[in-house]
């Protein structure tokens, strides 16, 4: 039973007659266009055309009036908020599809069109109905009434007490046809005013371009401010250790971590000035560290008591800046690893450029990690970040067990098309 007087109870109902009243509404002003403004314009050839062709050409200009007015984005706008607010449905789960093709325009002007002829019709009916019900209840007593110049007589008898039992039913009928009618538009809707396949796949290339550079994003601060804390972290435990008895050391731990966090802070303002895109295109960006700053990674890394051996073969000038900023990270997550999974062992940091490419070797024992090393953090995106770097520049990437050394070798190409 409920589900039968959901269509009379239900606010959705309700709502919906409200949007096809509010279609037929809209639909005065271009009556009142076509059958006052059209006669001004054409009185000296009405003759021409016949009481037919004139209503025909009374009919097409209406018609073409609604098509023009609805390209008006002022009116789409008004026309989706309506949807939105009164016809309810899935489009107001999915969002009405924002315009971007004559195609889609041409769907909003056919929904405009077909939502002031059905609200029209809807509204004419609306007008009539209730008025008539309500005199059928009067007829039984009334015995005539004159209705819009009708004079309409009742029943004589027993039978006149079916007119009220008539006008009940059509007011009942007038109701579930316009749950009907509304519920159709609903349905109709999202093929109408939702997105285009064009709008959908531009949607997912901008959603693809977002997780993107979330990722991009992601990466930076794994490998710039991850490598900083765990240099800031190994080297405040080294510290704490001789603070009594290694007075200069200590002097020279605190300077370094004063310098890993400055470097962290300068890291962390260029990833967040990713995220502060101004409205132009531009942001608030800090140089990013290139393979020239090596020598201080070193020294920073050295203080973490990791003796590096850095060996430059060719000139780093030469290494485009993309690939020299992806290099000096990936050397930057191949120290953060070995502070993390091997300890204080020796390495050797080979950069190789040559005409064509730039290779980077990281060579360190297996080693076997303090405590200040497992304090750092196990696991991580180490590797794989490596690699995602790699693979961007179309480079190779190869790391594992060598005898009792662990060796990571990269090799990244100067440019692109060579690759």
């Amino acid at each position: 039973m409920s589900i039968a007087l959901r269509p009379v109870i239900g606010g959705i109902t309700y709502r919906r007659w409200a949007y096809l009243i509010l279609g037929g509404a809209l639909l005065v002003p271009y009556i009142l266009a076509g059958t006052i403004l059209l006669p001004l314009l054409l009185s000296r050839t009405q003759n021409l055309f016949g009481n037919a062709g004139y209503l025909l050409l009374t009919l097409l200009a209406i018609a073409i009036l609604i098509i023009l007015t609805s390209f008006i984005p002022a009116v789409r706008t008004v026309e989706g908020a309506a949807v939105r607010e009164l016809l309810g449905g899935p489009l107001v789960r999915q969002g009405i599809g924002s315009v971007r093709s004559w195609a889609t325009r041409w769907r909003w002007t056919g929904w405009f069109v077909l939502h002031i002829l059905v609200g029209g019709l809807v509204s004419v009916i609306t007008l009539f109905v209730p008025p008539a019900a309500a005199v059928s209840f009067t007829m039984p007593f009334e015995g005539a009434q004159d209705i819009g110049g009708l004079h309409l007589a009742a029943a004589r008898g027993v039978w006149r007490w079916l007119i009220p039992v008539g006008g009940l039913a059509s007011l009942i009928c007038l109701v579930y046809g316009v749950a009907l009618v509304g519920a159709v538009l609903a349905r109709l809707a999202p093929i109408f005013l939702g997105p285009s396949a064009a709008d959908r796949l531009a949607a997912v290339e901008e959603q693809a371009r977002a997780l993107a550079q979330r990722n991009r994003l992601a990466r930076e601060l794994h490998d710039s401010v991850g490598h900083a804390l765990s240099v800031v972290s190994i080297q405040a435990g080294a510290a704490g250790r001789v603070l009594d008895s290694d007075q200069d050391f200590v002097r020279r731990a605190l300077s370094a971590i004063e310098e890993s966090a400055r470097n962290a802070m300068a890291d962390l303002d260029h990833v967040l000035g990713l995220l502060r895109e101004d409205a132009d295109g531009t942001s608030s960006r800090t140089p990013q560290p290139t393979l020239d700053a090596l020598g201080e990674l070193v020294t920073s890394t050295e203080l973490t008591g990791v003796a590096v051996d850095l060996r430059i073969t060719g000139e780093l000038a030469g290494v485009p800046r993309v690939v020299s900023r992806e290099a000096y990270r990936i050397v930057q997550e191949g120290l953060t690893n070995v502070l993390r999974h091997a300890g204080r062992v020796p390495v050797t940091l080979c950069v190789d450029v040559q005409p064509d490419l730039v290779e980077l070797t990281m060579l360190n024992p297996l080693g076997n990690p303090g405590p200040a090393a497992h304090r750092v953090g196990q696991g991580g995106r180490g590797l794989p970040g490596m690699r995602e770097r790699v693979t961007v520049l179309h480079g190779r990437l190869t790391a594992g067990v060598d005898g009792t050394d662990w060796r990571v070798r990269v090799i990244l190409p100067l440019h692109v098309d060579r690759a």
